[in-house]
């Protein structure tokens, strides 16, 4: 049987994602299917890891009792839709840049791709501490001229945000190396006689940019929007992991919770993703593709 170009391409592409699913399935699958279970009961840790079934109980309390989950979920939704959008315009960006024939442009390209290399969390961490990434409300600048207070007079409503990711932003710019190293690698793809025939149809540099790159560039776009979630949900400073943690391994080891609070979590990351993927039908352009 003769395959097709797209159906070789497509067998290629899951030889490359193989190796996942090997991994899932050997690693994964149990422990994944068993934090499904285990968020059905609660577990006695004295009694050897003993399960007793409360049915959705654990999934009601954290809806109608718990004060601090529901707070905390919406503040994790809410740091995500901060930080990715962001995380990409800087990224792409910054790729713009570094892709222009300009000396250093390597050196550059190590620098802001040298976070994903290095133990950058303990770094990060320690800025924190320090007040380092908190730029609106640590710094004497800021504090001297008020910046919160004209964002807030300024701004209205939407002044929490831009606050937010101001005290954000050292750990939004070293979150952005793998987002840039895949807008490099799609720009880099991009064949340059499409934009000389266009520059030949009398096109701008901002026509080139709507018409040529950022179609070409789409389906990276996608790649680093859902990479960028992902990455937020699961940062080392997201509060909700952090409050799951704790219910799993201080106090009274509230396994069962737990594992009900993580499966929430991971619904609602799922249906976010589920949702860009479905809207990516609209405006993602895969060259070769007809409509």
């Amino acid at each position: 049987m003769k395959l097709t170009l797209n159906q070789r391409r497509a067998l290629t592409g899951f030889m490359f994602i193989s190796p996942w699913f090997v991994g899932f399935l050997l690693f994964m699958a149990k422990p994944f299917i068993d934090s499904f279970w285990i968020s059905f009961n609660t577990v006695d840790m004295m009694a050897g890891f003993s399960l007793k079934w409360v049915g959705f109980q654990n999934y009601v309390e954290a809806f109608t009792i718990d004060e601090r989950f529901v707070p905390t979920l919406i503040r994790a939704v809410r740091d995500m839709c901060v930080n990715v959008p962001v995380i990409l315009v800087f990224a792409l960006f910054t790729a713009f840049l570094t892709n222009q024939d300009l000396i250093g442009r390597a050196f550059f390209r190590g620098v802001f791709f040298l976070p994903v290399v290095i133990a950058s969390g303990l770094v990060v961490q320690q800025l924190f501490s320090q007040g380092a990434g908190r730029l609106a409300s640590q710094s004497q600048t800021m504090q001297l001229i008020d910046v919160p207070g004209l964002i807030y007079m300024y701004l209205g409503p939407a002044a929490q945000i831009v606050n937010d990711l101001l005290n954000r932003i050292v750990l939004v710019l070293w979150s952005s190396g793998i987002q840039i190293l895949l807008y490099l690698a799609g720009l880099q793809g991009i064949s340059s006689s499409l934009y000389e025939a266009a520059r030949c149809d009398g096109a701008t540099d901002w026509e080139l940019f709507w018409k040529i790159t950022l179609p070409m560039l789409s389906p990276i776009v996608l790649v680093n929007v859902i990479y960028s979630i992902v990455d937020s949900f699961t940062d080392r400073f997201n509060p909700m992991l952090d409050l799951i943690r704790n219910y799993a391994f201080t106090g009274q080891f509230r396994l069962g919770y737990a594992a009900a609070a993580g499966w929430v979590y991971f619904i609602v990351i799922f249906l976010i993703i589920l949702a860009v993927v479905l809207s990516s039908r609209r405006w993602v352009f895969y060259a070769g593709e007809r409509d």
